[in-house]
């Protein structure tokens, strides 16, 4: 299931949701700036390395730009291609708003940070000696999508569910679509090797689990 859109409005435009898309495009502009083998130094130089973050390895003088704990923070920012960054975001903008909406623009960003924060924990713990470099702003939308699962289960969410050769459009509630995204990611984490690199199902399931204990902490009573 692709999700396109939902059908749940919003009554204060999302600041920090629209701002942290375009930070993440800039990035990725950057990124892509002299070449992949640019890149690849950008990526080892702020991504998220276990091993670095641990202390059990180093990167090389030219590469370490910034402190091995400030790379869970830029590390939210880079993504390592077009579907990369394409599919988190098209996440963020369709469910970021609405919590954002509810939690108010300064506890969203406080709590977009602490859902990554808590998805870097998750995927440096599976594997603390990991040399593989880890970044996308996945994991912390990934909490965006618990808060959003907690907060509006009932709110319509209109996929595309390719058939074979064909495709349909439903809507379905929120909570069947996020909870079979993050069965989804339970399922790929167990099958999955981790030391071969590739999706960081363990940073989106913290994250997620991160977004449904934090929720209730930042969304105002009411």
């Amino acid at each position: 299931m692709i999700p396109l859109y939902d059908d749940n409005p919003t009554s204060r435009p999302p600041v920090f949701t629209v701002g942290i898309i375009v930070a993440c495009v800039l990035a990725f502009f950057w990124e892509l700036a002299g070449g992949p083998h640019a890149m690849r130094a950008k990526t080892l130089a702020f991504g998220l390395v276990p091993a670095v973050l641990t202390g059990h390895a180093e990167l090389l003088p030219h590469l370490a730009l910034v402190p091995a704990w400030a790379t869970i923070f830029t590390s939210m920012f880079l993504h390592g291609g077009w579907m990369h960054l394409i599919g988190n975001m098209l996440y963020l903008w369709i469910f970021g708003n609405n919590v954002e909406d509810a939690m108010g623009h300064a506890r969203f960003l406080l709590f977009y940070l602490l859902c990554g924060i808590a998805a870097a924990a998750a995927q440096t713990l599976q594997d603390p000696d990991s040399t593989i470099p880890m970044i996308g702003a996945s994991g912390a939308i990934s909490g965006v999508l618990g808060a959003y699962f907690v907060l509006y289960p009932h709110a319509r969410v209109i996929v595309l569910i390719p058939l074979g050769w064909f495709t349909r459009l439903e809507a379905l509630p929120a909570a069947i679509v996020l909870g079979f995204w993050f069965v989804f990611q339970i399922i790929n984490a167990l099958l999955s090797d981790p030391s071969r690199g590739g999706v960081a199902f363990l940073a989106h399931i913290g994250g997620f689990i991160a977004g449904l204990v934090l929720v209730r902490v930042f969304v105002p009573r009411r």
